[in-house]
């Protein structure tokens, strides 16, 4: 019997005494379910103000132009390009979190991947947002197609990397969007055979006739598995399509070939920092604390420091090699950055995105609530620092000293930041209220072997050795919401 389920030396991953199936689906159904508490509709009401800000702040720039942003002749990319590239980074952590993790057989990620995946998705969206408000005039956004027009052979640039970015982009929300919507077809079946009248109308047309039979769940598994294996490539080819935009060019600062590994390791690292922001304050809001446990936070945190580690790496091999090149201009754009006019943004960022995550080696502030989730904000803000120094310091001190200028973000630049995150928290707020925030079907594989409740039935029939079961005993303490027992050793 004990060779069917996990070591008992494992944290478990569901916590908690007395969880059934019925009781799984009750828990994490309870904000899809129910009426919406006190605290949703007070974040939900304040992303709401923030979506507004965008919807205003993109109005006006259609109606004025991008002469409305604070860029100017030297600094043609600012906070506009400053917010896409982190954006898609944001949406790093989701494929990582669903594909890369399915593929490794790594359990501990059925509790997360669901909100993960989903904030993918917005934050692709709002990465497309910036895109189009830069078009200048969106209305025209169809010459980007290469379609038979009135102007004649009108053909994007294909040796372009920002139509490189279009093509990537584009096929890793399509892909994303695929995942993320299979993996939800079990559970919409269940919330389908739960609800009455519309609703459940509503969510038989979106259930796609899931019956739960051996079949369906054959073909769901191999589907499964099939999209993993396409989403796999894409977290290291988006991103790294999305750096060429920099390394492709001969600008000081961006002509580089350390760029793609580099964005990379950004990406993930700000993806993750931004899943452990949303799935903190979910697990209290929503009393996720049996599905989203302690091993899930520590885990985040584990990966986070990697990719930390290895940004911070890449800032040192960056200054390394602009000081082994010899290359004036080069030397100079990274002197620029450490010690010029924005040297503030740049130890900010090296503070965050270096010297804090650093903190999580420390197993007290690795497996600290409030400690995890204020460092993934600060992380998040570093990010954002990075590639704003990489765009706007490399730029506004060109060749020409007769041409250098300061960039000052102007107030619509901050409304369009302010309100993408308000878009973005709007649509995952949404997202809670109408499907569920944790796979149900995922975690319920859980609770025959990963279980608490599974390692203490283990314990009480006597199939483990009394020394492991002390020391299972003796860590209930750390595994957050399990409460230790006494009794589990008395065998």
């Amino acid at each position: 019997m004990s060779s069917h389920n996990e070591s008992i030396l494992r944290e478990p991953l569901v916590t908690g005494k007395n969880i059934t199936y019925a009781k799984v689906t009750a828990d994490i159904l309870v904000p899809v379910e129910n009426k919406p508490n006190k605290a949703w509709w007070i974040g939900f009401i304040v992303s709401v103000l923030g979506a507004l800000l965008w919807v205003g702040a993109v109005s006006y720039t259609f109606w004025v132009g991008i002469g409305a942003w604070g860029l100017n002749k030297t600094v043609g990319w600012a906070w506009d390009i400053t917010g896409f590239v982190w954006w898609v980074g944001i949406g790093h952590a989701g494929t990582l979190i669903s594909a890369v993790l399915l593929l490794f057989r790594q359990n501990w990620r059925n509790s997360i991947n669901r909100s993960a995946e989903a904030m993918t998705i917005f934050a692709v969206i709002c990465a497309a947002t910036y895109v189009v408000s830069h078009m200048g005039r969106p209305w025209l956004a169809y010459w980007v197609f290469p379609l038979p027009n009135q102007f004649g052979s009108l053909w994007v640039n294909f040796n372009s990397p920002l139509v490189w970015d279009v093509f990537a982009i584009s096929t890793y929300f399509s892909v994303s969007l695929v995942f993320w919507y299979t993996g939800l077809l079990p559970d919409i079946a269940t919330i389908r055979d739960r609800a009455t009248g519309l609703r459940r109308r509503i969510y038989s047309i979106f259930s796609f006739g899931w019956n739960g039979s051996v079949k369906t769940w054959q073909r769901f598994e191999i589907v499964s598995l099939i999209l993993a294996g396409v989403s796999t490539p894409l977290v290291l080819s988006v991103h790294t399509i999305v750096s060429m935009d920099f390394a492709t060019s001969v600008i000081p600062g961006w002509h580089t070939t350390i760029f793609p590994p580099y964005f990379v390791a950004g990406a993930i690292f700000s993806g993750f920092a931004m899943v452990q922001t949303l799935l903190l304050i979910a697990r209290k809001v929503l009393g996720f604390e049996n599905y989203i446990t302690m091993f899930h936070i520590e885990s985040m945190n584990k990966i986070i420091i990697l990719t930390g580690s290895v940004v911070g790496v890449a800032y040192l091999t960056e200054l390394f090699i602009a000081w082994y090149s010899g290359a004036e201009y080069e030397q100079y754009a990274f002197l620029n950055r450490v010690s010029g006019p924005y040297w503030w943004a740049y130890w900010c960022m090296m503070t965050c995105n270096v010297i804090s995550p650093q903190l999580f080696w420390f197993k007290k502030i690795r497996t600290s609530i409030a400690a995890s989730w204020i460092l993934s904000i600060v992380v998040n803000i570093g990010m954002w620092f990075e590639r704003f120094v990489i765009i706007v310091t490399s730029l506004h001190r060109d060749y020409l000293p007769s041409s250098w200028v300061m960039f000052y973000p102007s107030t619509i630049d901050v409304c369009i930041f302010i309100g993408s995150i308000g878009v973005f928290f709007t649509l995952f707020l949404l997202f809670l209220r109408v499907l569920p925030a944790i796979a149900m079907a995922e975690v319920k594989l859980l609770l025959k072997s990963s279980s608490d409740q599974a390692k203490q039935k283990l314990i009480k029939e006597g199939a483990v050795d009394k020394i492991h079961a002390q020391f299972y005993t003796d860590s209930l303490d750390k595994y957050d919401s399990v409460s230790p027992e006494v009794e589990y050793t008395r065998n």
